[in-house]
C-alpha cells in the first residue's frame, strides 16, 4: 500500500463543501444532489476513485508492475494538468487501484466559459482528465516493460464517488487502509462496492 498523505493539509469544508458559480452544494440537501448530470468534475471536492484492471487481471500480483502503478499514483500532483490535486489515501491490489483525489481548487488552466455538456470528463484538469493520464502513465511504462505496446493494462473508464463529509472521509480511508486484508478474505468483495460508485466510460 502506499501513503501519500494520511490526512488532507485543508480541512474538508475548504476542500469539498464550497458554494460557487459552478456546483451549488448543500451538503443537508438531498443525498444524490451530487450525482446529477450538471456537477462540474473540475471543481473542488474530495473524490474516491476506483480504476480495474483489464479484464479483471490480477496485474498486480507482479511487483514490478504494481511499483509503476504506485509510483505513477504519487506523481499525480507534480503533473502540469493535475497541480490543484492532491492525493490522500490510495492502494494498489493485484486488480484494481483506489484513490482519494482531493481537488483543492479549479485548474489553472481551465476555461470557464466552456459548456460541459455530454464532454465533461475531456475538460482541462478534470476528473475524468487526471485519472485518464494516470491510466496512460502506467500502461505505458508495463508496456514498455514487457514489450507488449498496445497491450491493455486497464478496464474502460472509472468509477467514483464525491466523499460528502468527514465522517464518509474517515470510512473511505478506512476502507482503503483495510483492503489488503478484505482482499486475503474475500477477492470478490469489489463489485459491491463499484455498485455503490458511478461509473465513467
Amino acid at each position: 500500500m502506499v501513503k501519500v498523505f494520511s490526512r488532507l493539509s485543508r480541512p474538508y469544508c475548504e476542500l469539498c463543501m464550497v458554494d460557487n458559480r459552478m456546483n451549488k452544494y448543500d451538503p443537508n440537501k438531498h443525498r444524490h444532489s451530487i450525482r446529477l448530470r450538471g456537477w462540474d468534475y473540475r471543481s473542488p471536492g474530495l473524490y474516491f476513485v476506483t480504476i480495474c484492471t483489464h479484464e479483471r487481471q490480477n496485474l498486480f500480483d507482479n511487483l514490478d508492475f504494481r511499483d509503476i502503478a504506485i509510483y505513477a499514483l504519487g506523481r499525480i500532483p507534480q503533473q502540469k494538468h493535475a497541480r490543484h490535486v492532491l492525493v490522500d489515501e490510495s492502494v494498489v491490489m493485484p486488480n484494481h487501484a483506489h484513490a482519494i483525489l482531493a481537488f483543492t481548487g479549479y485548474p489553472e488552466q481551465a476555461d470557464m466559459t466552456r459548456t460541459r455538456g455530454n464532454f465533461e470528463n475531456a475538460l482541462a484538469g478534470s476528473l475524468g482528465v487526471v485519472v485518464g493520464r494516470y491510466k496512460t502513465a502506467v500502461t505505458t511504462r508495463i508496456n514498455k516493460l514487457r514489450h507488449s505496446k498496445g497491450a491493455k493494462v486497464w478496464q474502460r473508464g472509472y468509477y467514483e464517488r464525491i466523499i460528502r463529509n468527514e465522517r464518509e472521509l474517515q470510512a473511505t480511508q478506512q476502507y482503503i487502509i483495510n483492503n489488503p486484508a478484505r482482499w486475503a478474505e474475500d477477492r470478490d468483495n469489489l463489485g459491491i462496492l463499484l455498485a455503490k460508485m458511478t461509473y465513467h466510460p
